[in-house]
């Protein structure tokens, strides 16, 4: 689709009996009721998988190293690892919320359905994102709440967890978006999330220290936003972190702020976004 298509529609709706201003408030609020709708359909995926799968990790780490494993940055190694495996499983449901929305439209062919609204390109990605967020502060929650039960593990700082949870879903909830728009097929979807999203969680400082790393992998380290978030989460929940939370919170937004800018562009031009 043309600049030509989505300017004129962006024309028609600023026309529009339900656009309130610059933004067609009811029609965003539309889009993410949608998005947040369709993850909670399948709660027992959505929400209480996650919870397991972190139950799972944190129990396999306890029995194969906790015991043997002594105090990382000053807290138990069991306490150092859960913020990590938090933030993780936050940022992979993010990714998957906006990519297998975006795909499956495109999969079924009823894509049209979300572009012929009076929508800007603008609004499309907020409503997508918006879906994202609601999704990675339940999962948030849900595994905050087990942690704090089951661990003892409270929040040091809160507002520093809560704005990189927000934050960090944004940023993966666009990469979704990125990945949904180029991959035509199930398939090409499943191959972004296995090559790239999950090594980069993985080697993101979820289960260790940089000082672990060799000197080539803790600088690639600094470089990669997964890092960023993760250490972020950490530091909101224990109060000790690999970096400064303030630089951290910069890269953070500067890269979210880079995908949502792309994700725009592409909505607007209507990028791959052909049924």
């Amino acid at each position: 689709m043309s600049d030509a298509y989505f300017k004129g529609r962006d024309a028609d709706a600023a026309m529009g009996v339900r656009r309130f201003g610059a933004v067609n408030w009811l029609g965003l609020w539309t889009l993410v009721v949608r998005e947040v709708r369709r993850f909670m359909n399948v709660w027992s995926q959505t929400v209480m998988a996650p919870l397991i799968n972190a139950g799972l990790f944190l129990m396999v780490f306890v029995l194969a190293v906790g015991p043997n494993r002594g105090p990382v940055m000053g807290v138990p190694f069991i306490e150092f690892i859960a913020p990590g495996i938090l933030t993780m499983t936050v940022i992979q449901n993010a990714f998957a919320n906006c990519s297998s929305s975006l795909a499956s439209a495109k999969v079924q062919g009823n894509i049209v359905d979300t572009l012929m609204p009076p929508l800007s390109a603008g609004e499309l990605v907020a409503g997508y994102l918006g879906g994202a967020v609601a999704r990675g502060m339940l999962v948030a929650l849900v595994i905050a709440f087990g942690v704090w039960v089951f661990l003892g593990v409270g929040m040091a700082h809160p507002m520093w967890v809560v704005f990189f949870v927000v934050v960090g879903s944004v940023f993966m909830g666009g990469l979704g978006l990125i990945a949904g728009i180029f991959a035509n097929k199930f398939d090409q979807l499943a191959a972004i999330s296995n090559f790239i999203v999950t090594p980069l969680a993985f080697l993101s400082g979820t289960f260790y220290t940089l000082d672990a790393m060799p000197p080539v992998l803790q600088a690639l380290s600094h470089a990669n936003p997964f890092f960023y978030i993760i250490d972020g989460v950490r530091f909101g929940m224990l109060g000790v972190s690999d970096g400064a939370p303030m630089f951290g919170a910069c890269f953070a937004l500067v890269s979210a702020g880079i995908v949502v800018g792309i994700n725009w562009r592409w909505f607007r031009r209507g990028y791959r976004l052909k049924p």
